[in-house]
């Protein structure tokens, strides 16, 4: 059987998918997708309620949020390993069900140490529903459909995130901090058990070769630490921490140790050759730098908005989604079309650059709309950058490398997003307080607005309290808008390194990734 003809396929059990059930399963790899991404997020904003109901200390709670990033960190880049071995469809139907059994085990669990335990492992199974789901959708999708699923699945990793806090929040608000994690249960394990009875005819047999020990062993070392710094990094004051300054150590020697190892070793864990087609690497840092750019938009627009501006959760929310909205409309284009991909990519992200550039000259004095239209412009760009940048990177490994080649991009793509996360709200805070010291200098130098305070009625400490309210919303004003500066030239830059990687002589087969 041909899987990538579906019309040469004899019918039955095992012929290819056709039709409505060739979209149900696009729905439910994409919902793979979506859950795995959506949880990176979702227990954000319920830290406090978690830390409260088990009686930890908020700081303790925030190892709900690390616990799921380092699983999932661990097993993203094994995920070609994993398929090779034991085959891609079995692999993402028990991490999809596990991914529900535990997600059961965090809703109910008694003690902040279980929940940390069990968010470990549903990281873990997390993980590999992100390449997985991607590589799926492309082998069981006809050529002239692919890039329709591919699209579907692209805005599924870009709306997540967003969705994950105004959920999180919504869920803690109305129900209570467990349903956050049960909510996954029934999509997981009831998409998982179904999702075999469709996929299992494009099982391929597992290679039964040797467990690369050495290497998997330095991989749990060295992205644990890095993930574990990033995270926990702005609480302990970065370098001034020794034990920040030990997991940085241990995090680039375990790196280099594990590069060394992996290129010279037979059968690796995580298949670096890959790196040596430059339309993937090129993609994938051109992916790594947009989607960084990208994720610290999203991370510091909603922490603005509830911190500064006196959003809720939910209408922060709300005003960010938009960008979801927009993409999800422009996502079918792409299917369609026939032009260069670089070009795409070079749109979508000088597109996303100069919106950010456009959200510099924000104030305090913003309405709701006036917040949400620019989100709103920039959703239009994010399938010109998404989906062409994977099609190139995909289809410029050969097929036997396509699971490793996506568990790596999505590995990358992941990390970005965790160093932006760190870097924009360490640099946000450290801005405003560098901008307040010089606005204090400059503020009311005559006094004359202190006066009409006490004029008013107003104590000498309510007035110095109103002015210094004044000053520090105006010093988060303009750390927000410089840090957008920042980030709307690295897109620009992001949007020129696609140049480098050759056009792609293929298009992606919906077969590829197989073995």
């Amino acid at each position: 059987m041909n899987p990538t003809n579906p019309a040469s396929a004899p019918p039955g059990p095992d012929a290819p998918l056709t039709g409505g059930m060739l979209w149900v399963a696009a729905l439910m790899l994409a919902a793979a997708n979506f859950i795995a991404v959506l949880n990176m997020t979702i227990a954000n904003v319920a830290v406090p309620n978690i830390a409260g109901a088990l009686g930890a200390a908020t700081s303790q709670g925030t190892w709900v949020i690390t616990s799921y990033a380092v699983g999932e960190a661990i097993t993203v880049p094994l995920t070609g390993w994993l398929s090779a071995r034991f085959g891609s469809v079995r692999v993402f139907v028990s991490s999809m069900v596990l991914f529900g059994v535990f997600s059961i085990v965090c809703g109910l669990a008694p003690s902040l140490g279980i929940l940390v335990v069990a968010r470990v492992f549903q990281g873990l199974c997390g993980g590999p529903l992100m390449p997985l789901s991607q590589t799926l959708l492309m082998r069981i999708f006809p050529k002239e459909k692919a890039a329709a699923a591919i699209g579907l699945w692209s805005m599924t990793t870009l709306v997540a995130p967003v969705a994950g806090p105004i959920l999180g929040g919504w869920l803690c608000d109305e129900f209570s901090w467990s349903w956050v994690f049960l909510l996954n249960a029934p999509i997981a394990i009831g998409f998982g058990l179904y999702a075999w009875k469709l996929l299992k005819r494009y099982q391929a047999l597992g290679e039964r070769s040797r467990i690369d020990l050495v290497g998997l062993v330095l991989l749990v070392v060295w992205v644990a630490a890095l993930q574990l710094m990033l995270d926990e990094g702005k609480n302990l004051d970065w370098f001034a921490s020794t034990q920040i300054t030990a997991l940085a150590l241990i995090a680039a020697i375990g790196f280099a140790a594990f590069l060394i190892w992996e290129l010279h070793e037979p059968n690796p864990i995580v298949d670096l050759r890959v790196f040596r087609h430059r339309g993937f690497s090129v993609s994938v840092l051109t992916i790594s730098l947009a989607f960084a750019c990208f994720f610290g938009v999203s991370v510091l627009t909603p922490l603005w908005l509830q911190s500064f501006m006196g959003y809720t959760a939910t209408t922060a929310g709300l005003a960010t989604a938009w960008t979801g909205v927009t993409a999800f409309f422009v996502a079918p284009m792409m299917a369609s079309s026939k032009k260069d991909p670089r070009l795409l990519v070079f749109i979508g992200v000088v597109w996303l650059g100069l919106v950010t550039l456009w959200r510099t000259v924000a104030n305090t004095d913003m309405g709701f709309w006036d917040v949400a239209v620019p989100l709103m412009v920039m959703g239009f760009a994010l399938p010109f950058f998404f989906i062409p940048s994977t099609g190139i990177a995909l289809a410029s490994v050969e097929e036997r490398e396509m699971d490793s080649a996506a568990g790596l991009m999505n590995f990358l793509r992941t990390l970005s997003g965790a160093f932006a996360t760190s870097a924009v709200t360490t640099v946000w805070s450290d801005q405003a307080t560098r901008n307040h010291a010089e606005l204090v200098g400059l503020a009311d130098r005559d006094h004359s607005l202190h006066q009409q305070l006490t004029a008013s009625g107003a104590t000498p400490e309510a007035a110095h309290e109103v002015l210094d309210y004044l000053v520090t919303s105006q010093s988060v004003m303009l750390s927000t808008n410089q840090i957008m500066t920042v980030i709307g030239v690295l897109f620009l830059l992001a949007a020129a390194v696609i140049w480098l990687a050759p056009k792609p002589g293929r298009v992606i087969e919906p077969g590829a990734g197989g073995h």
